[in-house]
């Protein structure tokens, strides 16, 4: 059975691998495609390296339009989807690759994006792990499950997939302290889009590394909470309140984990206004729940790198006492030990972001700094594959009884 897609947002970066997976997929028929100011342009003109797709021409982005398509991704900037995808009937599969509909808790929502909140959906990361795992039984609890059944989909942001397939192993077994989590991520801009900016020239951006939603304020810190508080067992839609990090963010944002402007266009920096700021959240004590409540807090800091596609994220965690290199490597085989595109690499060896490129892959080192016993994880993925359009399509063939493998590779592009 050939299913019939439709595209929205298909003009920019995340919309563009959308179609180039789509287009070689063998039970997807890409029949329309849809912009906002591209509407009435050749797709060839936006595209045009998606030489099989040229024929087709950009609509208007309207439920009219998208409706009448068995399936349909939307790549648009946060606080577009929600009214759209209200307006689709209930059979037609739909995958937001946006932020509309990732949080569990609307003063996330309130407090990260703003506008208003449209509920959550399925959450689009197949191997996330939301039941605490064992070291001594591979017997494991995944999102996948859910996935099956779903019919709105909520495709992850890269950045939270990144930090979440590198951390929730060693946090769902109990092998570290949920409350002392970091990450430190480089970046592409491609996540930015196609605005044209001043900070997204080549002349800012070359031969220069700029951090970016410095200090817990970054759109992905409670979706990536929220990630891991699953794997733990804990009610993401209760419990510690992790908006107290960041109260008011000016001038929306991203698609893909980095800033966009309310009219379409992306910055990488959005100015940020920050209150009451809690510097006890480790304990709870900011919001009045107790330390179980709080669960899990982390650090995170971007960097945006001269590299057009990718994240390297570098994440550690303080262990707890006993815990040796063999027991967490046995954590994350027991959880990814059968995963087609989340692997874990030998022993002493880290990947690259090179070795993702075009892949629908994320690679994982790790090892243990044992003069500050901590875990050290690095993971590496392709944000416009793994991190956006690859999941969203292997989401789709989960939820369409289809191989979860269909159309997707695991080998990258080199060099």
């Amino acid at each position: 059975m050939t299913f019939s897609v439709a595209v929205a947002g298909a003009s920019g970066y995340a919309g563009g691998e959308l179609l180039r997976i789509l287009s070689g997929h063998a039970e997807f028929e890409v029949r329309t495609v849809t912009a906002h100011t591209n509407a009435g342009a050749a797709l060839a003109e936006l595209h045009p390296h998606l030489r099989s797709l040229a024929h087709l021409t950009l609509a208007e982005t309207t439920p009219a339009t998208l409706a009448g398509h068995d399936v349909v991704f939307l790549a648009l900037p946060h606080g577009a989807s929600g009214a759209i995808t209200a307006q689709l009937p209930n059979d037609v599969l739909v995958i937001d690759c946006g932020a509309d509909h990732r949080l569990d808790k609307p003063a996330d929502w309130a407090a990260y994006y703003g506008g208003e909140y449209y509920g959550a959906w399925t959450y689009g990361m197949p191997e996330l792990l939301v039941s605490p795992i064992s070291t001594s039984s591979i017997t494991t609890s995944k999102q996948r499950d859910a996935l099956a059944t779903a019919t709105r989909i909520a495709a992850p942001g890269c950045n939270a997939s990144a930090v979440t397939l590198a951390l929730a192993p060693a946090v769902a077994s109990g092998l570290v302290e949920p409350t002392d989590l970091s990450a430190v991520l480089a970046v592409g801009p491609s996540g930015a889009g196609k605005s044209l900016r001043v900070d997204l020239l080549g002349a800012e951006l070359m031969g220069s590394a700029n951090p970016y939603a410095v200090g817990g304020v970054h759109r992905h810190t409670p979706e990536i909470v929220q990630n891991l508080r699953k794997g733990m067992g804990l009610d993401t839609s209760a419990g510690a309140d992790y908006s107290t990090g960041a109260k008011s963010l000016i001038e929306p944002v991203e698609i893909g984990g980095l800033s966009t402007s309310s009219t379409g266009g992306q910055s990488l920096i959005e100015p940020v206004e920050i209150s009451e700021v809690s510097t006890s959240s480790t304990d709870g004590g900011s919001t009045g729940e107790s330390s179980t409540d709080a669960a899990v807090t982390i650090s995170m800091t971007p960097v945006l790198v001269p590299m057009a596609r990718g994240i390297l994220a570098t994440c550690s965690a303080t262990l707890k006492p006993g815990v040796t290199l063999a027991d967490v490597r046995a954590a994350y085989e027991a959880a990814y030990g059968d995963e087609q595109f989340v692997q874990l690499l030998p022993q002493g060896s880290f990947p690259r972001t090179a070795d993702t490129l075009g892949a629908n892959t994320c690679l994982i080192g790790l090892t243990i700094d044992p003069n500050v016993g901590r875990l050290v994880v690095v993971s590496a993925l392709d944000n416009l594959v793994k991190g956006t359009a690859g999941a969203a399509v292997q989401c789709a063939n989960i939820a369409l009884g289809l191989p979860e493998g269909m159309g997707l590779s695991v080998d990258g592009v080199a060099p």
